[in-house]
Order: structure tokens, then sequence, then C-alpha cells
């Protein structure tokens, strides 16, 4: 008899939450971003609810937007554990490891140049691209892969219909929960949170139940992260981490044998570009 997963991390992001659609919501000075926390922590507490329900027995929730002290810890589920506050080695997948069965992505986004709500690749203001070993991904399949090096697969993610199809074609088992439908990128048919919720609890209990169908994104090593950043001075800025190669005036690449060590300096290339 097939078993389910025992160990749970959960990454989880504001853009692709329940009713979040624009930067007042997004942004910690925005009016509208107390409540925006609170529809955060509700959705989380859905898929936790989705895992204790199949019988999860360790649950990790890594915050991982923006500060990454958006999860309101009091209001969220006691059988869980938060990893919160930045900077983070491995920013929204910190505290992954060899020790949890699947995660889950929650309140996801799409890549930058997708319709989706609030689109972005990691840093809105530098990233126009990100290829990891040729393949255009955005933080979904980027933390798929980071996942995948531990062995990790991803069972779950939530967010608008242009994340979840894009999780769908990088991750064919993945289970899915569209909590609203974008229109533009500031614009989005929402649900009520409770239907939302009951969406993701029923997707999260399912991957917990069909983990053994999913495999971990696995990538070939060495392997390479490439960026083509907004302009050149940007790439101008970032060529001086070490062993970056440049590929054209605004995009340069970065191969490893591990893909911790090239995310990590993908995030100090952005870093550089961003100061």
């Amino acid at each position: 008899m097939a078993q389910t997963a025992k160990r749970v991390f959960i990454s989880c992001d504001i853009e692709g939450i329940t009713g979040v659609v624009g930067r007042e919501q997004a942004g910690q000075t925005g009016k509208d971003y107390e409540r925006a926390r609170r529809l955060m922590t509700g959705d989380v507490n859905a898929a936790i609810a989705g895992a204790l329900a199949a019988g999860a027995e360790r649950i990790v929730v890594s915050d991982g937007h923006g500060n990454m002290q958006n999860v309101i810890l009091e209001e969220l589920d006691p059988a869980a554990e938060l990893v919160s506050g930045s900077p983070k080695p491995l920013t929204q997948v910190e505290g992954i490891d060899e020790g949890f069965d699947v995660a889950f992505f929650v309140g996801y986004h799409a890549r930058m140049g997708s319709t989706g709500v609030l689109s972005h690749t990691i840093s809105g203001s530098t990233v126009a691209n990100i290829w990891v070993n040729e393949v255009l991904m955005g933080e979904t399949g980027i933390n798929a892969v980071l996942a995948g090096h531990f062995g990790v697969p991803v069972g779950l993610v939530s967010g608008d219909q242009c994340v979840c199809a894009e999780a769908r074609e990088l991750l064919p088992a993945v289970k899915t929960a569209v909590v609203k439908h974008a229109i533009t990128r500031y614009s989005a048919r929402c649900m009520h949170p409770e239907r939302s919720r009951e969406l993701i609890r029923g997707a999260a209990e399912a991957a917990m139940r069909d983990v053994e169908t999913m495999a971990p994104y696995q990538v070939v090593t060495p392997v390479t992260f490439a960026i083509q950043f907004k302009d050149t001075g940007m790439a101008e800025a970032a060529v001086r981490m070490a062993g970056v190669k440049v590929i054209n005036p605004s995009t340069l690449s970065f191969t490893h044998d591990s893909p911790v060590v090239g995310f990590k300096t993908l995030r100090g290339m952005i870093g550089l570009a961003a100061g």
C-alpha cells in the first residue's frame, strides 16, 4: 500500500495569495498590506490543514516575500514552524533539506513577462529573464530546482491561472489551486477566501496522497544559471561576481556543479545590479 508524505515544507509568497492584486497589498508600506498578510496566513493555513488531513507529522513554513516577515505567527496553525526574516541563504526555500517528503509553493506568481498578477522573477526592478540550463524559469521553477537538489518534489502550487499553468508545464504531476484569474498584471477575478482555501486544502491533501507519483525536479550538472538584466548598466555591475561570463551586453551566466552555489551566485549578481 502506498505511503503518504509525512514531512512537508511550505514556501509562501504574497503576490499569488487570495485577493491580492496590487502593490498597495504587496508592499509593507501599502495601505492594504495588513489585510494581505492575514489573507496570506489564511492560504498557508489551508495548505497546512490539507497536509494534516493526509497524515503530516512535521510542517515547516518559509516566508518568502519581501523582508520575509509577512506570515502572522500567532495566527499560523500551531502544527507548523515558521522560518522568518531576511537575509536567508536560500531565500524562499530556506530550511529545506533531504528530510522532507514534499514541498508546497503557496501564493506564488508567474514569471516576468507573463500576464499574471504582479508577475516578476525575483526582482521586478532588475531582472528581465532567468534561464536554468537554457529553460526559461520564474520563481516556481528556480525553487523547484533547489528542492530537487535535496530530493524533494513539488507537490502543490497555488496562485493565479498563469503561475499554475507555468508550474504544470514544468512539473506535470504537480497539484495546483487557482485562487484567482488574472485579467491584467494589476487586476484579477477573485473568489471568496473561504472558497479558495477549500481549493488549497483539497489540493494539498491530494498532493500528500499522490506524492509517490511526483519526481523531484533535478537538473543536469554542472548547471548553468543565465540572467538577462533590464539594462546593460546592471549587467556591468553584476559581472563583478567571480566566475561570471558575459553572454551579451545585458545577459550573464554562471556554471557550477551545485545548484545551490549557482543560485547564491545568481542572487549575488542581482544584489550587485540593484546596488
